[in-house]
């Protein structure tokens, strides 16, 4: 990671990221996608529901075709010195939870790749009330924070940071849309698809 980026702090939150009716719009359609099934990540994932979209940045007008109702997310968040993406809506519900783990979901097609330069993340939906649920941010041994999502909030952090999610202990759900941008190499960026949609009801 550059030293411009450690420079940064290790997250940021941005409140009312979004007019609400984009966010009433999104988890509508997130919803209602054929792909938004029972999540195809890792058991580190516990009771999660969701898909993965896998793209370089050539492929950006085949996302918002596919998928316009990501476009206005995209278009705040992606950064320009990154060059493939990983992005998947994730919900959880009363007993879900997300183990610690560091991002490096493009491994699976490129085995070098090291962790994103920032992952972005907007709650697009969070229940009045919620108990439990909590992002936790590490470095090593540092404790970095424990952040209580807010709907229509936008958070980054860096890449490499360890994190987690409590289990959520109320009703309600949980949705967010999350993003890794990574910054590849031209022999690791080879070996990403250009674009595919991970889903356990298809992959294509």
């Amino acid at each position: 990671m550059g030293a411009n980026l450690r420079a940064m702090p290790a997250y940021t939150t941005e409140p009312l990221a979004f007019p609400p009716a984009y966010l009433k719009s999104l988890a509508k359609q997130i919803r209602a996608s054929k792909w938004f099934v029972v999540n195809t990540l890792n058991r580190d994932f516990v009771g999660t529901r969701g898909f993965s979209v896998v793209f370089r940045r050539e492929a950006r007008g085949r996302v918002d075709r596919e998928f316009p109702f990501f476009k206005p997310y995209l278009d705040r968040t992606l950064r320009a010195d990154c060059n493939a993406f990983y992005m998947n809506p994730l919900q959880l519900v009363a007993g879900s939870r997300v183990d610690p783990h560091i991002d490096r979901s493009l491994s699976g097609y490129c085995t070098t790749v090291d962790p994103p330069v920032q992952v972005s993340v907007l709650y697009v939906e969070v229940p009045p009330a919620m108990r439990g649920g909590r992002l936790v941010l590490e470095r090593g041994r540092k404790h970095l924070g424990r952040i209580t999502p807010a709907e229509n909030t936008l958070l980054t952090f860096h890449g490499d940071l360890m994190h987690s999610v409590d289990r959520v202990d109320s009703v309600g759900t949980r949705l967010s849309l999350v993003c890794e941008q990574y910054c590849l190499a031209p022999e690791e960026l080879e070996e990403i698809p250009s674009y595919v949609v991970e889903s356990r009801a298809q992959r294509y």
